[in-house]
């Protein structure tokens, strides 16, 4: 199998699979097949190319969303959880799953690995530009993480800040 060996660094043949995918998208299916994998490394490898492809080609992954929804979202791994905090504001979501993919996203901003409470806030920013009632909640975790000793932090929160003012200039 293509996304099977190695250790948590590597990203097996990740690239293999994800030119076998571009030439073929009903591919897709099986990677999202293999989301449920008993490796856990296949499954975040798997989550892995289903967002770089919903960046490239949103269609071919939006019928699969609710992967990112369920419980993986809520998995020990933070190399998984990243992925799904990464992928959720990707897609459009009914009212209800909206609510889900906030509950994710304000869970793993308080989650002890810091890509992954970097990664979340990032996606509540990018959600909060549809979302004004999250706007309070971004800035409250933007104060908290520029205060951080957290170089990562410090610069995820540099990041959003430059990126909400850059909207904010366009918008006027």
């Amino acid at each position: 199998m293509l996304l099977s060996g190695g250790d948590r660094r590597g990203i097996a043949r990740s690239a293999v699979a994800r030119r076998l995918i571009e030439a073929e998208p009903a591919r897709v299916r099986d990677l999202v097949a293999l989301t449920s994998d008993p490796d856990w490394l296949v499954v975040q490898r798997a989550l892995d190319l289903l967002e770089k492809l919903a960046h490239d080609q949103p269609a071919w992954v939006a019928p699969y969303k609710t992967v990112f929804l369920g419980s993986l979202a809520d998995d020990e791994h933070w190399e998984v959880r990243l992925q799904i905090v990464r992928a959720l504001p990707l897609f459009r979501w009914s009212a209800a799953q909206a609510r889900r993919v906030e509950a994710i996203l304000r869970e793993n901003v308080n989650f002890p690995q810091t890509f992954v409470r970097a990664w979340a806030l990032n996606s509540l920013a990018l959600l909060a530009k549809g979302r004004p009632r999250l706007g309070p909640l971004v800035r409250r975790h933007l104060r908290e993480f520029g205060r951080s000793d957290s170089k990562a932090l410090q610069a995820r929160a540099r990041a959003i800040k430059t990126s909400w003012g850059q909207r904010s200039r366009r918008s006027s």
